[in-house]
């Protein structure tokens, strides 16, 4: 069956092998320029800002393919909105190449309430704006711990670290303000344990401020002097508001001699 070859000149066989060699590379060649689109363009459309739905016939329009690359959220754009596309607009590419989009999320995602407890405002607002979690209001309770948190709320309610909510959600934040209305005479801090004038002091909403004294034990040291005194100078009784703080001076010995007014000085 192979005569037809057989019977032909070797050059002959030669020649029709090159021209037929040449024919197959030549529709190979033609028919890469068809699969790749060889010359053919167009300028990527700009889609951002757009509805995905917008965006993804608009793209097809003009003879690219559409694939979502990332979906995150924001409180500043609609859900499904293209946020960016990469190629970029006005670029020109080959038609039928893949333009891909990131999109705003349709739910936003859940995430941990810190614990903001003892932060300053200030460090607050920073770590809120990092989850993306805003500030919807900010409550002043008088407390001595003036500018930190002292409760988070969520909806009117007390919420725990850990507990999941949307992001973007709006929390309250209850602030000390460092001071309050209520007055009380000023309590006799002298003869006490550090410990016990602690307790007593925190229990009114008041504070320490600057605590002296060259001592190992702080708690079981004994105060012998504080500022604001009980009474002042005339032997009249001083007030104090909440949220104010008494300096204190501490030593180890229990201070025993007593003046006229009731207070306890240290021994010399």
């Amino acid at each position: 069956m192979f005569q037809f070859i057989t019977k032909r000149p070797l050059w002959l066989n030669i020649l029709a092998g090159i021209i037929l060699g040449l024919g197959i590379f030549a529709l190979v060649l033609l028919s890469l320029n068809w699969v790749t689109h060889h010359n053919e363009s167009n300028v990527v459309p700009s889609v951002v800002g757009k509805n995905f739905d917008d965006a993804k016939k608009l793209l097809e329009k003009a003879g690219f393919d559409v694939e979502i690359q990332d979906s995150i959220y924001t409180d500043t754009a609609k859900a499904l909105t293209v946020l960016r596309q990469f190629p970029e607009s006005d670029e020109v590419v080959k038609v039928n190449r893949k333009v891909y989009l990131t999109i705003t999320r349709f739910e936003p995602p859940l995430i941990e309430m810190p614990n903001l407890v003892g932060y300053s405002l200030r460090n607050a607002e920073m770590v809120l704006k990092n989850l993306n979690i805003r500030i919807g209001e900010t409550v002043y309770k008088p407390d001595f711990a003036k500018g930190s948190i002292l409760q988070q709320l969520f909806n009117g309610s007390p919420i725990a670290p850990g507990t999941k909510i949307k992001m973007g959600s709006s929390v309250t934040l209850v602030i000390a303000d460092g001071g309050g209305t209520e007055t009380f005479m000023v309590p006799n801090l002298i003869g006490q344990r550090f410990g016990d004038a602690k307790q007593q002091l925190e229990s009114a909403g008041l504070g320490f401020g600057v605590i002296m004294g060259d001592v190992s034990d702080t708690l079981n040291s004994y105060i012998y002097w504080q500022s604001p005194q009980r009474y002042d100078e005339e032997k009249k009784l001083q007030y104090i508001r909440t949220g104010q703080l008494i300096d204190v001076r501490l030593q180890i010995e229990k201070p025993a001699v007593t003046d006229s007014t009731g207070q306890l000085q240290p021994q010399l």
